[in-house]
């Protein structure tokens, strides 16, 4: 047979097409574009370390394939002169077919991008699915992972997949704040690929770059910030300023890097010197505490101060109103009576003649004796009655 992969098989002793049939023609796999000890690469990978099938071994094992299903096949001097066309036809169409789709086409992946490099320069960026492209070494593609969140942390070291344990790095986490004490910071940093092209061109090494730049972003915000806030309520703001700092530096290296968040973990003193520092906690907390206690009791009194100052000024004022109200009045009456008393000086006389006589002795015991009664007669008072009533 023409395609026959015997070494010994047909009358010209051809091993295949362009193999030369002798024992000492070198090795077998010889393809259309060298290889083996005599020529180049395979050159139809895709870039980025993918790898081309041998062509020469899917052609032997195609062969073998056909000669199972054709008529006579299998025999070892049959040979394919008498197959079917349409059966040849066929196994060059899948031949050509395998070819194209391993060396003209490429594969990106949903969470990956494309960027295609014709004669290593830059030339386009695909989207996931099947792409076209020319040959290596004509076309070179990468295909980074562009939605895959990445991780770095600083300051810390796991031991491994298999351990829980968490070693502490002091070289990266010890770091000096505004008011000159020291604080032990441990982070994590989150960022995704938002330029393909960028990020592959730009960047030696993508991890290494991103950790350096955090590390020197975080020391920067730290440095410029007082240590109690950072321990307390300022975590979230030192957070944001530190991935804000991280972003403007990666985007002035053109890294296509972008930071979605950065992450505090761990904000203490030294461990040293943590005891101490816990001790000075506590007292500024009981000092806290003693003024809020003093800050409180001054709100509760003042209050009831001013409550009982406005009452005795509303009393006062009050008093005020009745007796000049009262005084008024006795005026008002005085005039009154002496407006009378012009009028009829007598009638008056008699009127508060007997108008006080009735308020002086509404209040007393008295006997009443008729005028000229009882002449002739001692008349008797009982004086004790008298006293007792008084009394009472």
């Amino acid at each position: 047979m023409p395609w026959s992969n015997q070494t010994g098989g047909g009358s010209n002793g051809s091993g295949g097409p362009w193999g030369s049939g002798k024992k000492n023609d070198g090795p077998k796999n010889q393809g259309p574009w060298g290889g083996g000890q005599n020529g180049g690469g395979s050159g139809g990978g895709s870039g980025g370390g993918d790898n081309t099938p041998d062509l020469e071994d899917l052609i032997r094992k195609s062969q073998d394939r056909l000669k199972q299903v054709l008529p006579g096949g299998g025999g070892s001097g049959g040979g394919l002169g008498g197959a079917n066309p349409v059966f040849i036809g066929f196994a060059a169409l899948a031949i050509l077919g395998f070819v194209l789709y391993n060396f003209f086409t490429f594969r990106v992946e949903p969470e990956q991008q494309g960027v295609v490099l014709r004669f290593g320069e830059m030339n386009r960026t695909t989207q996931p699915g099947l792409n076209f492209r020319l040959p290596y070494p004509l076309e070179t593609v990468y295909t980074p992972s562009v939605t895959r969140v990445n991780r770095v942390d600083v300051g810390m070291r796991d031991n491994g997949p298999r351990s829980t344990a968490i070693r502490d790095v002091p070289e990266e986490s010890l770091m000096l704040t505004g008011d000159e004490n020291i604080v032990d910071v441990d982070f994590a940093v989150f960022w995704v690929i938002n330029n393909a092209s960028d990020y592959l061109f730009n960047l030696k090494d993508p991890d290494v770059t991103v950790k350096a730049v955090a590390e020197s972003a975080m020391r920067e915000v730290v440095g410029s910030s007082d240590i109690q806030p950072i321990l307390t309520q300022a975590r979230q703001i030192t957070e944001t300023a530190v991935q804000e700092v991280m972003q403007t530096t990666m985007d002035s290296y053109a890294s296509g890097i972008l930071i979605t968040q950065v992450q505090l973990l761990k904000v203490d003193p030294p461990s040293q010197v943590i005891d101490a520092f816990r001790d000075v906690q506590a007292a500024r907390a009981d000092a806290e505490r003693s003024q809020n206690e003093a800050q409180a009791y001054l709100n509760g009194i003042l209050p009831r101060a001013r409550g009982e100052a406005a009452r005795i000024f509303e009393n006062a004022a009050a008093y005020r109103e009745q007796t000049i109200a009262e005084a008024e009045g006795q005026a008002d009456r005085f005039i009154s009576i002496y407006e009378q008393y012009a009028i009829a000086p007598e009638v008056t006389r008699k009127r508060m003649f007997l108008e006080t006589m009735e308020k002086v002795f509404a209040g007393t015991n008295k006997v009443i004796m008729e005028e000229g009664a009882g002449s002739g007669v001692v008349p008797y008072l009982p004086l004790n009655e008298l006293n007792k009533r008084a009394t009472q």
